[in-house]
């Protein structure tokens, strides 16, 4: 009988965690989540990290079932054969990020029904695991927001609270404006409650061991929590209803640092960093993820190639490796050839891949969230909209560097160990780097209008995000429209292009008939998120 797996009823496996203070014990310290018969606090916050842990760090089922065949293609990170149906995208990875995240959800509504049984005296001792692990939830929140539009959330995840009464559980669609509006009010609360939390010593231990993302940092939590304020104002910041609110809190961010701390450099960028890839945190499926034979997983396309050979971008040969029979060249598969001339291409061994010692045989890959890069580039952008050129060249350029500076130390973490088949590229230079910003495509004072250097911060968040951060890297292109790819138009079925979204998976809408009824009618691959008004 096949299981059925809907927002509301996620309630499997609730992720109970050990303790352990040495990364090189995590597999003794957190023995499998769903043998474990209770739970705490402390312990529920790591299930809440754990649940979502091959959706941050790259795994095999998120990049070969789900981006492979979806969001890779619609941002043209990778090259691919042309196929009828192409722009459709695929049911089971879809639903593969769909139930992942509401089986995330299910652990944080068991951790908030925890929390409240308690005394205030512990809530209070406690309160920095309730803080962040909703930033932690919020995150994934907006993206499924970015990517489905309205979906379940406010009611959802609550069965083990209703004590598992399936009829009250029923969750509703909330609106993705209003999630985006709790999302908003909810951080900036915590924002000003981590500014007054104090961890005694006790529980500043617990915080550390239980927390693998920061690592108990309470400054890396509030740098997180404003950093992901930030992304989310700075995507509405075209929204009549939001406009006002995203100017004023953007500027209240970026004008006092002190009290709302932002990822500034790349040794503050939160991410799940691997130490030993014999614990449950590694990046060992990122190689399937990428390189299974004949998927195209790993191919090139020929936008972001060209972009980088003309510009001589630096970070090419350690993002990219040349075919097999390319003699040097990098070359990218051309969405709009007939699928003879692609397929032909590829047989030749004349496609670039993905650099297999930096990516995708590189089983210490770190679990990207947020970097110094993305937030300098969403700076570029809100200096750009506010009138502050010179601010806004700063930050554009500051952005670029530590790109190509975050790619580089990428090469200083990767361990042999898994890696076979492909050299070490030699790491870009500082000089390489300010010839790269001074050249003619990239130089801010080559673009003489707003929309022009609108196109160069796009374009800078396109080849920065690439694979690695995708499903920021299509939330952007959808509300930028830019760069502006071009794609075979797909005849043989209703869904021509890239969609503007995907589509609720087929058991919440058989299973939650109800409340989709609500959003039916905008659910379907054309209908915008809110955000999209270019």
């Amino acid at each position: 009988m096949k299981m059925k797996k809907i927002s509301f009823l996620f309630v499997a496996g609730l992720m109970l965690g050990s303790l352990s203070c040495k990364e090189s014990e995590f597999t003794e310290a957190y023995p499998n989540p769903a043998k474990i018969a209770e739970t705490t606090i402390e312990k529920q916050f790591t299930g809440v990290l754990y649940a979502n842990k091959d959706y941050v760090l790259p795994g095999y089922r998120n990049y070969f079932v789900t981006l492979r065949t979806s969001i890779n293609h619609y941002t043209q990170a990778t090259g691919w054969v042309n196929s009828s149906g192409q722009y459709i995208p695929g049911s089971s990875g879809v639903e593969d990020v769909w139930y992942n995240y509401y089986n995330m959800l299910a652990q944080y509504r068991e951790l908030q029904k925890i929390y409240a049984t308690k005394p205030a005296e512990q809530q209070a001792d406690r309160k920095i695991f309730m803080l962040a692990a909703a930033v932690y939830v919020y995150d994934y929140t907006a993206k499924m927001v970015d990517l489905l539009g309205p979906i379940p959330f406010s009611t959802a995840g609550l069965l083990s609270s209703n004590g598992g009464d399936y009829l009250s559980s029923s969750a509703k669609f909330d609106s993705a404006e209003s999630i985006y509006t709790f999302l908003l009010d909810d951080l900036k609360r915590i924002s000003t409650e981590l500014n007054g939390i104090t961890l005694n010593a006790g529980y500043q231990k617990s915080f550390q061991t239980q927390d693998f993302l920061n690592k108990g940092d309470v400054t890396a939590w509030k740098r997180y929590t404003n950093s992901l304020r930030l992304r989310l104002l700075n995507r509405v910041s075209d929204v009549d209803s939001f406009k006002s609110r995203s100017n004023t809190e953007m500027a209240e961010i970026l004008g006092n640092t002190t009290t709302y701390p932002i990822v500034e450099t790349n040794a503050q960028n939160i991410q799940i960093n691997v130490y030993d890839i014999n614990t449950d945190l590694n990046s060992k499926g990122f190689q399937d993820g990428l390189e299974s034979a004949g998927w195209y997983g790993n191919t090139a396309g020929k936008a972001m190639i060209d972009n980088m050979n003309t510009n001589k971008d630096p970070r090419l040969s350690i993002l990219f490796e040349p075919g097999a029979n390319a003699a040097g060249k990098y070359i990218g598969i051309d969405p709009t050839a007939t699928e003879a001339t692609q397929t032909a291409l590829f047989n030749a061994g004349q496609v670039a891949i993905y650099n297999r010692f930096t990516l995708s045989r590189n089983q210490f890959f770190p679990g990207v969230l947020i970097n110094a890069a993305q937030m300098n580039l969403i700076k570029a952008e809100y200096y750009l909209r506010t009138s502050n050129d010179a601010s806004a060249k700063t930050a554009y350029e500051t952005a670029i560097a530590q790109s190509v500076q975050f790619y580089n130390g990428i090469l200083a973490i990767t361990n042999a160990t898994g890696v076979t088949g492909s050299d070490k590229p030699t790491a870009a230079t500082d000089a390489s780097i300010a010839a790269y910003i001074a050249g003619t495509g990239v130089n801010w004072s080559s673009a003489t209008t707003s929309a022009d250097k609108l196109k160069l911060i796009a374009t800078q968040k396109w080849l920065h995000y690439n694979l690695v951060q995708p499903y920021e890297n299509w939330a952007d292109l959808r509300r930028l429209d830019y760069p502006t790819l071009s794609f075979q138009v797909d005849n043989a079925n209703n869904q021509t292009l890239p969609p503007a979204k995907w589509t609720i998976p087929g058991n919440e809408i058989t299973y939650n008939a109800a409340n989709y009824a609500a959003v039916k009618s905008t659910d379907n691959l054309k209908t915008k998120i809110f955000w999209d008004v270019k």
